[in-house]
């Protein structure tokens, strides 16, 4: 039984065949994500540093006096005094050890008291260790933001996210692995026509996927984090849950991989003679609203640039599959002709004339080029 190639079509398996080819292949996808799986395990604290750059940018503030961005959530202000402390002590260690060596020299130099001596020397002592102390606080402050973590409150809840993102990571990774697989077990129902449509567009799925999921992480995610994070800030003390945050991002992105797959859709549809592009045209305007629906509640964010970013690459996909729909669109009428009355009304439109003030009661007489009379009625 072959493991990796598809069945040939005219290959003829019995049901306990067919289910052996089922089961040798779900092995196989269970292999591909648990070596997947182990691999993004090992790398967890690599993939938990990149899911959490959108949240530590998001609470990202320069603690400079002249910067416009203020601080009003608590927590910022007090990473902000902490920034503060820490440049306040880096500066005071090298200041201590300057005013203790002074002192020294003081304490050594000629015509200077018993008792003075011994009190420079013993401030100079006190400097040093205070300098000492000093530099050991200045490396425990942060120094450059107020970025911040997802925090966890159960027992279990570290090991059990790290182990979920873990597992999101490696569905992503054996994604490629996985769609094949399925393509191969069903590519023996498909006929020769069938398999031309279907080859290009599982290839398709895993890219468009991955491409929706990238789009997302750099454009969609960071603004809809940094929007909702800071959104009133004032008015709270901003603790984000590990396992909200990571659902959160993993929906979103999710959500893009998924929204990509609009020229598989259309080429399917195509292809398979359901709609035409022209049917698909004509129906432009209802699918921009669509889009604008879609853009809205996958970046639940009131802010409209947010949610032009999601949709522009839906409109820009669209149009695209359009393009190439029409490069391959099969000759024939589509299978379903609910829609057809569109082709009908354009063809209407192109042909029509200026007849509307002829009387239809009122018989033509003559054509073109020729003379004719009208008959007398009152013969």
């Amino acid at each position: 039984m072959p493991a990796i190639r598809p069945v040939g079509h005219e290959e003829r398996l019995s049901l306990v065949e067919h289910l052996d080819e089922l089961r040798t292949r779900l092995i196989l996808c269970v292999v591909a994500f648990i070596l997947a799986f182990s691999l993004c395990y090992w790398q967890n604290d690599r993939i938990l540093d990149i899911i959490n750059k959108p949240l530590d940018h998001a609470h990202r503030v320069d603690c400079s006096i002249d910067d416009k961005k203020k601080a009003d959530d608590a927590l910022e202000r007090s990473g902000c005094f902490d920034a503060a402390v820490g440049k306040y002590l880096q500066s005071a260690a090298p200041t201590l050890v300057g005013a203790a060596r002074s002192l020294g020299a003081i304490a050594g130099s000629d015509g200077v008291s018993a008792a003075t001596r011994a009190q420079a020397q013993r401030t100079a002592a006190q400097l040093r260790a205070t300098a000492v102390q000093a530099a050991r606080a200045a490396q425990l402050t942060p120094k450059a933001s107020t970025g911040r973590q997802p925090v966890t409150l159960g027992v279990t809840e570290p090991f059990l996210t790290t182990i979920t993102v873990s597992a999101y990571a490696a569905l992503l990774l054996a994604l490629p692995f996985i769609l094949w697989q399925l393509y191969a077990f069903v590519l023996p129902a498909f006929s020769n026509e069938e398999r031309r449509v279907a080859l290009p567009l599982m290839t398709l799925v895993p890219v468009l996927f991955i491409a929706g999921v990238l789009f997302g992480y750099f454009l969609a995610l960071p603004r809809a984090v940094a929007f909702l994070q800071n959104y009133n800030d004032g008015a709270f003390d901003i603790l984000v849950q590990a396992k909200d945050y990571y659902r959160f991002c993993t929906l979103l992105l999710a959500a893009m991989g998924v929204l990509f797959q609009i020229p598989v859709g259309v080429l399917a549809i195509v292809r398979l003679r359901i709609l035409t592009v022209k049917q698909l045209r004509a129906y432009r305007g209802y699918t921009l609203i669509l889009f604008a629906v879609v853009a809205a509640i996958v970046t639940p964010t009131p802010d409209p640039v947010t949610m032009l970013i999601a949709m522009a690459p839906l409109v820009v996909l669209y149009e695209v599959s359009l393009v190439l729909a029409k490069l391959f669109e099969p000759k024939g009428e589509p299978r379903f002709g609910f829609l057809s009355h569109l082709d009908d009304d354009d063809d209407d439109e192109a042909d029509g004339d200026d007849d509307v003030d002829d009387d239809p009661d009122e018989p033509a007489y003559a054509a073109e080029g020729e003379s004719a009379e009208r008959p007398n009625d009152l013969d």
